[in-house]
């Protein structure tokens, strides 16, 4: 995916630094089954800024979808409010000022790639932005194959190229790299680093926790249609406890005053201990340490960081 003068377009008509992009105000959203009602969303408070990288993480049944679709009014909130630029959604979606990269929702397969772009073009009355949107998203290669001999990966930058198209100011992306290589993936976040260096928002749903981790600035975690946790991917992944160091402690001596001494750190907040490998973690990292190899004569010392998947698991008691 390549840089063009896209950039210069999303910047010259986005908002100031600080702007709302997206807001959610108390959205809950419920719907009626054989079983009687049930509640998808069930308050949902969040707001985007311009020109931010958000993940939007959950396990299944957590109320992304319903969450999303009411962002691009696909479906109306229950009660509650979705503004996109201070607008409702759907004439957010009618002024081009939101696109979105779906699961759902067809290409139609006998059509070529650029038939697909420039059917959708001419939609927009975007036909001058055909072959940035092309050379951008890396598909110029693939114009005249029909969309049924695309790999999963090629549709998906197909239908980011779509989006691209009305030159939207929010990009809601669900699972945008699915299908792709990690060579692709990684020009993926590239062009989505630079566009939101030039004013375009972007929250993306993703089951790659590590490209989360990655490539967001900032994680909104929800579960059981709630928001469980709001901050910046870093603190985040600290939520499980902080670092984990780990150390072989000599086999010449008894682990249990070892294990002992590394209980009582002041900020410890789990010691493992298997055979002789014990493990440390907590916030202070540096005391742990030291006090492994200074104090115990410990050998082989580890430090690792909380992963994203690991305060996951830990918010939402599921797995990944």
């Amino acid at each position: 995916m390549k840089t063009t003068t896209e950039h210069q377009s999303a910047s010259a008509r986005a908002p100031m630094p600080g702007a709302t992009a997206l807001e959610l105000q108390g959205v809950h959203k419920s719907f009626h089954t054989n079983e009687g009602r049930f509640e998808a969303v069930a308050g949902i408070d969040l707001r985007v800024g311009t020109g931010e990288i958000v993940a939007f993480l959950g396990p299944n049944g957590a109320g992304k979808t319903t969450t999303i679709d009411m962002m691009l009014g696909l479906t109306t909130p229950t009660s509650g409010s979705v503004s996109v630029f201070g607008k409702a959604p759907r004439e957010a979606v009618e002024a081009g000022e939101i696109s979105a990269v779906l699961q759902t929702g067809g290409l139609l397969r006998d059509l070529t790639v650029r038939e697909t772009v420039t059917a959708i073009a001419a939609l927009h009355g975007a036909r001058e932005r055909i072959d940035t949107v092309m050379e951008r998203t890396d598909i110029t290669s693939l114009a005249k194959r029909k969309v049924s001999k695309c790999s999963g990966g090629e549709q998906q930058r197909l239908k980011f190229a779509l989006a691209l198209l009305p030159d939207p100011r929010l990009l809601i992306l669900d699972e945008p790299t699915a299908g792709m290589d990690v060579s692709a993936r990684r020009a993926f976040w590239a062009t989505m680093r630079q566009d939101a260096v030039a004013g375009r928002t972007v929250l993306f749903a993703t089951h790659y926790l590590e490209e989360a981790q990655e490539f967001a600035e900032r994680t909104v975690l929800i579960g059981a249609g709630r928001v469980l946790a709001d901050g910046p991917t870093a603190q985040l992944r600290e939520m499980t406890g902080g670092r984990v160091v780990s150390a072989t402690l000599p086999s010449a001596r008894p682990t249990a005053p070892a294990v002992a001494a590394l209980q009582a750190l002041e900020r410890a907040t789990s010691v493992r201990l298997n055979g002789h490998r014990v493990a440390v973690t907590g916030p202070d990292s540096d005391a742990a340490a030291r006090m492994l190899l200074n104090e115990l004569a410990a050998t082989d010392l580890e430090i690792t960081t909380p992963t994203l998947e690991a305060a996951f698991m830990a918010l939402t008691g599921e797995d990944s």
